[in-house]
């Protein structure tokens, strides 16, 4: 089957370059300049009409087309594709004041206003038909014009209202229930409402877990948490379904909110996206940031099963809801621009277009700034483009990785409800721990769900999988025992899919795969640390561990610097089947987490894309004989690097190194390297 990003990007001669179009902002003699400058910058590819419902629909029932008609021409004329967008995100103020019950309700019982935008509830049905009607006449009036490459269905879908407590949300969600559980008695059980007297005896004495007087019943948390992603995914399949009756060829995508946000199951709205779009924006105080950006980058990947996935939105300088908005430095949009596009992204787009001059985002730095043409950024923006066009040839492949990291939202919203052993074990917090001591090791990872087939990779690592199912669980012996290697994380497999805690001694599901058996799980106070063997110090948690068949690899250090856990294994291995199982049993310091990972991958073969000098990322995107060579030095001195048996794009040939000046991005056309070994486990998924 043909990959539809490949198939947009061919039809767009090249990678993807544009961002979001909103000229409803500007009169309309600035559209012609709009539209001339765009292809003055590279730009084949623009986003338009996501809050344009308003402009659409100025009243009930009544549809002005004039505006997206005469701009999607104009578009065309000049050459560059529209991605349409569906305009639900923001309803309008009429809807609003017409339907005032469709408006959010916090647990507490505030019901928020209209006056910016998602101000409605997911199982609103006023808010349901209203939107099925404005997309309806959407899909109809241009599924056939030819500036139309690809739909993109709402925006950031849960940004602002995830989760929403009315009575219309309550009787949506005892229907979810219904529909999940069959009778109330299931519910009883899977929740455990025994304990402090919660017994239902029928569907209508459940209600969202609002504020109460004291802690709220997890396992009725977490599945409202379930409820409310299924309900904005039912808007998603709502509107999808009205756009492939109108128009089954062209693609549908819609921009998750950054992949790193808990408010929505991003696998689930992957899988009915025929491309993968994702949002990314830096948090700019932040020195790590770009290890974060390759985190996000190789989860949208994941979400997008390995195939090309499409950057829908990140800034070219400065936002504008950070406590400080520091500007990118000179070079730094190019260099987040292309290690998106290192990590397999087919397009790379910004929001937005032209910088607002009034609104909630007029700060939000833009393609085109307040400024113009004259700006730093806008030399910056037209350079990329141009640069992007030179590039064409990378569109198609993907990226190699050897390792997986399990990433899952139903996971994560488990490990941080409340009444958890510690608060301080945050699930984000320990991916990013991970993932950064992989990227230091120079090792590209793929971040999937718990059920991805893993026979692809040669090792397995998830950091935190408090919540697992029965056949995730299963999966992962099964890996192992046809010769992986898993790496799992603190506090796994400790409760299944209802947060009910695994009996028989933790870490429940994987006591078997790791050999041993957590008699007690220690977290340690703030400020308090746990000396180990190496000379480190773990922080945060600790647990003590006895052997059944495990080697210990670490300990607790012997005596009372050894924390609760003294003496104890802190880092675990065990033969099982064919592979191995790995066990960390605290949150490890970062050398010490490296080391783990590091003695993981060399026994597993799983190898950095190249041999690097620190802070220097390495990564390989390929497909039949093209491969290409990415690499981005992100320190502050130049770095001279082997090249032997490269080119570059423009098929010069190079010296024997290249000098990579500092914050710099080279690709290189590498000679044909073996494909990815797809590991043949006995037994195996």
């Amino acid at each position: 089957m043909t990959d539809p990003m490949s198939t947009l990007a061919d039809r767009l001669g090249g990678i993807a370059y544009g961002g979001d179009y909103n000229p409803e902002q500007w009169p309309e003699d600035v559209w012609h300049e709009d539209v001339r400058l765009m292809r003055e910058a590279g730009v084949n590819l623009v986003t338009v009409g996501v809050f344009s419902w308003s402009r659409i629909e100025p009243r009930p029932g009544a549809y002005d087309w004039a505006l997206l008609d005469t701009v999607i021409d104009l578009l065309h004329t000049a050459g560059v594709a529209v991605d349409l967008a569906t305009p639900p995100a923001a309803p309008p103020p009429w809807f609003s004041k017409a339907y005032p019950r469709s408006l959010p309700l916090t647990a507490s019982g505030t019901r928020l206003s209209h006056g910016s935008r998602q101000a409605f509830c997911p199982s609103s049905p006023d808010y349901a038909r209203a939107a099925d009607a404005v997309v309806g006449k959407l899909a109809r009036r241009y599924a056939d014009h030819p500036a139309v490459v690809m739909w993109h269905v709402h925006n950031e879908w849960g940004n602002h209202n995830a989760l929403c407590y009315c009575d219309t949300s309550a009787a949506a969600f005892r229907t979810w229930l219904r529909d999940r559980y069959t009778t109330p008695a299931r519910v009883n059980d899977v929740w455990g409402t025994d304990f402090w007297g919660q017994r239902y005896g029928d569907w209508e004495e459940i209600d969202p877990p609002r504020d109460t007087t004291a802690f709220r019943n997890p396992g009725q948390e977490l599945d409202y948490r379930r409820f409310s992603s299924d309900a904005l995914l039912a808007r998603h399949r709502a509107e999808s379904a009205l756009l492939r009756e109108a128009s089954p060829g062209i693609p549908i995508t819609t921009n998750l909110l950054g992949t790193l946000e808990k408010k929505v199951d991003g696998h689930a709205f992957a899988r009915q996206s025929d491309i993968v779009s994702v949002d990314h924006y830096l948090v700019a105080a932040d020195p790590g940031n770009h290890i974060d950006l390759a985190l996000n980058a190789d989860l949208a990947r994941g979400m997008a099963d390995g195939r090309p996935w499409l950057l829908m939105e990140h800034s070219t300088s400065a936002v504008n809801w950070q406590p400080v908005n520091v500007p990118k430095e000179p070079g730094e949009m190019r260099r987040n621009s292309l290690t998106h596009l290192a990590r397999g992204a087919d397009g790379i787009l910004f929001f937005q277009w032209r910088q607002s001059r009034a609104g909630a985002e007029k700060w939000h730095s833009a393609m085109l700034p307040h400024g113009g043409t004259g700006t730093r950024t806008w030399g910056e923006v037209s350079s990329l483009g141009a640069e992007l066009g030179a590039m064409s040839e990378v569109r198609g492949t993907r990226v190699q990785a050897d390792v997986a990291l399990l990433f899952d939202w139903h996971a994560w919203w488990a490990l941080e409800l409340e009444a958890r052993p510690s608060q301080h074990l945050r699930y984000l917090d320990t991916v990013r721990d991970w993932y950064g001591a992989l990227w230091d090791l120079g090792v590209t990872c793929d971040l999937v769900a718990p059920d991805t087939d893993l026979s692809r990779y040669r090792a397995v690592l998830a950091p935190s999988l408090y919540l697992v199912s029965d056949t995730d669980a299963d999966a992962l012996h099964s890996y192992v025992r046809g010769g992986g290697h898993a790496v799992l994380g603190p506090f796994s497999g400790a409760v299944d899919t209802h947060d009910r805690v695994r009996t028989g001694g933790y870490p429940g599901a994987f006591r078997d795969l790791l050999g041993l058996v957590v008699d007690e799980y220690l977290p340690l106070r703030q400020g308090e640390s746990a000396l180990l063997s190496d000379s480190s110090r773990a922080l945060l948690w600790s647990e003590r561990v006895a052997s059944r068949g495990c080697t210990a690899r670490l300990r607790f250090a012997d005596g009372p610097d050894g924390g609760p856990a003294r003496g104890g294994p802190a880092v675990t291995r065990h033969s099982y089947g064919g592979g191995v199982g790995w066990y960390a049993a605290a949150a490890l310091p970062a050398q010490s987490l490296r080391d783990l990972l590091d003695a993981v991958c060399r026994e597993a073969g799983a190898e950095p894309a190249a041999a690097v000098p620190p802070g220097i990322e390495a990564v390989r995107r390929r497909a039949g004989d093209r491969s290409y060579l990415f690499l981005v030095n992100h320190t502050d001195r130049e770095v001279r690097i082997p090249v032997a048996g490269h080119t570059a794009l423009d098929g010069s040939a190079l010296p024997e190194y290249v000098s990579l000046p500092a914050g710099d991005v080279v690709v290189l056309r590498e000679r044909a390297v073996p494909q990815q070994a797809s590991l043949h486990r006995e037994g195996a998924r």
